[in-house]
């Protein structure tokens, strides 16, 4: 399959920048953000927005993540028991919830950690978080980070190996041609959970556990292994840590943070499914 080069890793043409993402051409709007930040923000690929970082600014995905385990490994081995113990959720609300976090279309993904944040994420009430720059841009960097490694590698996913359902199965194809290692999902849930925190220290400890429960979703799911998981969050850390040196992003995360202190202010309510995260995380 023929590969483009897009700001910083190779995007296979076959798939969108991670499966659930839309792939319909939708407009940039405009914002008042941060000095520096642009008016408008291009795209890269029918919806999906440039991101902050240029090819050269990346982490380096091969340099920070060893080779998938490999067969017959002790980390082989605790990757499929991981997978197995899963299959018992199925029909549980946490099985719900990982089929909620499969999806990445916005808005509605951003209202995913709306309940850690304690503050309602959507269009209208935050439209610096959500449709321009923390969320929406650093989603490409996040996911953009792990594809050399994917591409490298091809790992195949759980569910072709173990033969048993996932959560999206109108997913399928689509997983089928995208390599499992790292994982991409992963990578964004846990970059947003580690960004956010930097708006609310308070709310640190609600936000990294559901960046982590986010890519534990991908393994309830039955589309990533425990170690897929381990890797996308290496690549999360390191592309975070790239963003936070970038200009243009703290002028939009302290824009962020304003929007984010005014609806505090107010006492503004979550939009997210408080009560299912409740119900699915509570072990």
């Amino acid at each position: 399959m023929r590969q483009i080069w897009i700001g910083s890793a190779a995007l296979s043409l076959g798939v969108a920048l991670l499966p659930g993402v839309p792939v319909g051409a939708q407009p940039s709007p405009t914002c008042d953000l941060g000095p520096g930040s642009p008016a408008t923000v291009p795209e890269i690929k029918p919806g999906i927005w440039k991101g902050y970082l240029e090819k050269n600014e990346m982490a380096n995905a091969l340099a920070l993540v060893d080779s998938p385990p490999a067969p017959g490994s002790a980390a082989e081995a605790l990757d499929q028991a991981t997978a197995k113990a899963t299959f018992a959720l199925r029909g549980m609300a946490r099985w719900t919830l990982a089929a909620k976090d499969a999806d990445l279309h916005f808005p509605g993904v951003a209202a995913t950690f709306s309940c850690a944040l304690g503050v309602p994420i959507n269009e209208t009430e935050t439209p610096k978080l959500l449709m321009l720059m923390l969320m929406r841009r650093s989603m490409t960097d996040l996911g953009l980070s792990t594809y050399p490694a994917k591409n490298k590698y091809q790992r195949q996913r759980p569910f072709m190996v173990n033969g048993q359902p996932i959560c999206t199965p109108e997913d399928e194809q689509a997983l089928r041609s995208d390599g499992s290692y790292p994982s991409g999902h992963t990578a964004v849930g846990w970059g947003w959970g580690l960004i956010l925190s930097t708006i609310a220290p308070d709310r640190s400890d609600e936000l990294i556990a559901r960046g982590r429960a986010y890519g534990e979703s991908r393994s309830v799911c039955n589309v990533h292994w425990l170690s897929d998981t381990q890797a996308g969050e290496m690549m999360a850390t390191a592309t975070t840590a790239r963003l936070h040196a970038n200009p243009v992003f703290q002028a939009d995360l302290q824009a962020a943070r304003l929007e984010v202190q005014a609806l505090r202010a107010k006492q503004a309510q979550p939009n997210g499914d408080c009560a299912l995260e409740r119900e699915a995380l509570k072990r």
